[in-house]
């Protein structure tokens, strides 16, 4: 609410995020949500969102597809996720979309390849609308075989993983 103070005085306040959009994947739903309880108007205005720049890069259904955040970090809660998740995105086609924080992504893509069908397809954008951007989408099979789709991954950057059909 006192990040909001200029906007009650009739000045326009913008909400920024560093990688993606505010409030999706990002604490600024607090924010909207205080904005929205005192009154005020709310205008969201278009730009990258990394959610849907890594859907679009994917290859994979755009149709039909879930946000579904952050997964464990414990190891064996995190497999049972990645497996739950994977047999969604196989039985109904819906695109499954997750994200973890750079200091993990290694962590999770390792977990990905370990966890999933060598059928299912995996896709890892990291860096998305940076000079060092890069979007990989392949068989979880074909990322096991070719070492080079994980070595040329950003992943000390934020990076959105999607897993389907």
């Amino acid at each position: 609410r006192a990040l909001l103070a200029p906007a009650l005085s009739g000045h326009d306040v913008g909400l920024v995020s560093e990688a993606g959009m505010p409030a999706i994947a990002d604490p600024g739903s607090s924010v909207v949500r205080a904005a929205h309880a005192m009154g005020l108007r709310v205008v969201p205005l278009t730009g990258p969102i990394s959610l849907m720049l890594a859907l679009a890069a994917s290859g994979l259904n755009g149709q039909s597809f879930a946000f579904v955040g952050y997964v464990p970090q414990e190891a064996t809660e995190r497999a049972k996720r990645l497996r739950e998740l994977e047999a969604l995105a196989l039985k109904t086609g819906q695109t499954q979309i997750l994200i973890e924080t750079p200091y993990r992504n290694t962590a999770l893509l390792q977990a990905l390849l370990q966890g999933l069908h060598p059928h299912t397809r995996l896709a890892v954008c990291g860096a998305l609308s940076l000079p060092q951007q890069v979007c990989r989408s392949a068989l979880v099979g074909e990322w096991k075989r070719e070492r080079r789709l994980q070595d040329s991954l950003p992943l000390a950057a934020p990076c959105v993983f999607l897993l389907g059909r």
